[in-house]
């Protein structure tokens, strides 16, 4: 096959009808000799280095799409990854060999060669390009050689490790946690290059490996030094200047209601029940009052977005003297507020909604656990006379509170909001940050009490700033993925469970009748965790997309502006439109600025809850390595080909590999998601209790390893 027959060959392979085909293949339909299938495979690799073609995992030959696409690289441990593009549902899988030097999180161009065509075949593709690196520190553990090191990094899904030249180590000494700044990336052949900035210590010293946690995801934790001479500028109390034009509350009877070891107060509530119903006030923080749009303080909340609760320390988005003091309605003393101000008739219908700036004075700070006694009486006469004697006329307003909310709830779930089933968990440390026991998130009537009236305040400011037509952010949640809704339907059918998907379209109520359905049943953990994972992150943006899963037109946040920048920045928004329109320059200003702004604070908060979920992960696998040997009630949550996934009663999730169940071959039924015995015949099924030996724990991978106990 002569070489300037390359054009026919490229021509062939372009064509929208093509099959994919190796190279002998190719050979075979041309009926080129054999003679000449040299010349054939040097037209292909010339064709490859030109970028017109590529060959697949399985060596078949494709055309390259010419438009390449930016995305996220999501890189896995086991050597492949995958490329997410946005306005895209399905991810671009990324063979190992087309990787090159992108590591997970890096935004990348691809070029993708083979389209997915039927839902069996995913898109493939190969990284051309680097964008913008993610990684320009890496957190590991050192591994010491004769003249270099390397380091093994945390999170395997960077899925190579990096060279340390000797004269870069900084003392470093084997097996201690370290981080490093990235010099080189390599190649894809070539390892990565780096250098030690900063020595953690060794892995189980106390605070090391949280810290390794912040230091992977890049998370700031000291302020810089500009920040810290403003912080200093900003007053211990408010001041008479800020007063002006503010609604006075102060004579109102007003409490915050919070975990008992909150510190950073957004909110307060005021509430008077009226013959026509309800007149409810959510008073938050008005932290714009102190953090000035530009300032260093605001940059720096920017750069942050959010505050991050890890088990041993929050990492706030603003300095405590503001976090904690200052913005913090703390109970008797003044605060300045933005209050959402609501009416509702007797059934908790709202009738009208205000913002106001507002001054308050706190009389108690409440904790979830005291008002959950009090209003679990059922009645004042069953109330604990402690309480009664403490917060006298109080206790009332705690019933009235739980009256409204149980409305609120039942209005919200009736036009189809979800609930999902899902239990957090709270992990109980020692003074040397060991992980002592590991509990269920409590949780009452009290925690509803104040979701349902943040979600009633969300819900109106984002609905009259919609009708105002300010530039704004607001809170979204798109439909679930169809494709995972209906895997998810047809799984809950093989357990006679019916989710009805209409016209190729799920609504939320439809999804929510469904979770219902399930009820006091054995497979509800399990099915509830897929229908969970169906659904698509809730994002900020600057369009009013409604959220799925509350089953709202209009959302946004708007109360909690001490840890969350979206609120703070809407804050502003808010502020510059009471009692008048705002101004044309200001309206253009944030419309050039908010896109970045929604977009930061989603990525921001993802980075903030994955270093969350690591944690917990890490703290959960920490107390399980104390109890190897011992056994535990638990219940099958999962089932793959590899192994049965059970989850104590403390949340801790552990898995039985197949190979270790030795009395008998067991085999995974996968679409019954059950396990059989080869020769006795005995099923392991979703739901089904058992009891388990704690085998294994491995800290580095965060896994933890159970044996039956029969």
């Amino acid at each position: 096959m002569a070489k300037d027959r390359s054009d026919i060959l490229y021509e062939f392979i372009k064509d929208k009808d093509y099959r994919p085909m190796r190279a002998r293949e190719l050979a075979a339909f041309f009926c080129v000799p054999k003679n000449e299938r040299g010349q054939l495979h040097d037209i292909l690799d010339d064709l490859e280095r030109q970028g017109k073609i590529s060959m697949d995992s399985k060596g078949r030959y494709l055309p390259i799409a010419e438009k390449k696409h930016i995305g996220t690289f999501m890189g896995t441990a086991r050597g492949f990854g995958f490329v997410g593009l946005e306005g895209r549902d399905e991810d671009i899988y990324i063979p190992e060999k087309y990787i090159g030097s992108a590591l997970d999180g890096d935004t990348v161009r691809v070029q993708i060669f083979k389209s997915k065509r039927n839902n069996k075949s995913k898109a493939e593709g190969k990284i051309v390009e680097v964008v913008e690196r993610a990684n320009e520190t890496v957190v590991g553990v050192f591994e010491k050689n004769q003249n270099f090191g390397f380091v093994i990094p945390d999170r395997d899904k960077l899925m190579t490790d990096f060279y340390i030249p000797k004269s870069k180590t900084m003392g470093a000494r084997n097996g201690e946690k370290v981080v490093l700044r990235v010099t080189d990336f390599g190649d894809g052949n070539k390892h990565p290059e780096g250098e030690i900035v900063e020595v953690l210590g060794k892995p189980g010293k106390p605070g090391v490996d949280i810290l390794s946690v912040v230091r992977s995801y890049g998370i700031p934790e000291d302020f810089p030094d500009e920040v810290v001479r403003q912080t200093h500028e900003v007053p211990d109390s408010i001041d008479e200047k800020g007063m002006a034009g503010r609604t006075d509350y102060r004579s109102y009877m007003t409490v915050t209601i919070d975990g008992e070891d909150a510190k950073d107060l957004d909110d307060a509530i005021t509430l008077v029940k009226t013959e026509d119903g309800f007149e409810l006030g959510v008073h938050i923080a008005d932290v714009t009052y102190y953090v000035k749009e530009g300032s260093q303080i605001d940059k720096e909340a920017l750069k942050r977005g959010t505050s991050v609760y890890l088990a041993d320390r929050v990492i706030p988005m603003l300095p405590e003297k503001l976090s904690n003091g200052i913005c913090s309605l703390n109970a008797g003393v003044d605060r300045f507020t933005l209050s959402c101000l609501m009416k509702f008739d007797k059934d908790g219908k709202m009738l009208s909604s205000k913002i106001e700036e507002c001054i308050i004075n706190v009389d108690h700070r409440m904790s979830y656990s005291v008002v959950g006694d009090i209003i679990g009486a059922e009645n004042q006469e069953n109330v604990p006379p402690e309480y009664k004697k403490q917060y006298g006329g109080f206790v009332q307003m705690f019933f009235d509170m739980q009256q409204l909310a149980r409305m609120l709830k039942k209005r919200r779930i009736k036009q189809g909001s979800i609930e999902f089933d899902s239990t957090e968990s709270k992990v109980i440390l020692d003074d040397r940050g060991k992980t002592i026991d590991i509990i269920p998130y409590p949780k009452n009537e009290a925690n509803d009490i104040i979701e349902e009236f943040m979600l009633a305040a969300n819900q109106a400011v984002a609905e009259e700033s919609f009708w105002r037509e300010i530039p704004f952010v607001y809170r979204v949640h798109a439909e679930p993925d169809l494709e995972k809704i209906k895997e998810l339907s047809n799984i809950a059918a093989k357990f006679s469970y019916k989710l009805r998907i209409a016209d190729d379209k799920i609504y939320s109520k439809t999804l929510q009748k469904f979770l219902e359905s399930l009820e006091g049943s054995e497979h509800r953990g399990f099915l509830d965790r897929l229908a969970l994972r169906s659904m698509k992150g809730a994002e900020y943006s600057v369009n009013c997309d409604g959220h799925f899963g509350l089953a709202m037109k209009y959302y946004c946040h708007f109360t909690s502006p001490i840890r969350r920048y979206p609120d703070l920045q809407i804050h502003r928004i808010l502020k510059e439109n009471i009692g008048t329109s705002m101004a044309d320059k200001r309206f253009k200003h944030y419309e050039k600025i908010l896109e970045n702004v929604a977009s930061e604070s989603s990525r921001l908060e993802r980075r903030a809850e994955e270093a969350e979920r690591e944690v917990i992960k890490l703290k959960k696998a920490e107390y399980m390595l104390g109890r190897i040997g011992e056994t535990f009630e638990g219940k099958i949550s999962g089932i793959t080909s590899w192994g049965i996934y059970v989850e104590l009663e403390n949340t801790v999730e552990g898995m039985i590999r197949l190979s270790d169940l030795r009395d008998d071959v067991y085999s995974c039924i996968e679409n019954e998601y059950r396990v059989v015995g080869k020769y006795s015949g005995k099923e392991y099924n979703l739901g089904q209790s058992v009891t388990i030996r704690v085998a294994d724990v491995n800290l580095a991978l965060r896994t933890i390893d159970f044996t039956i106990e029969e």
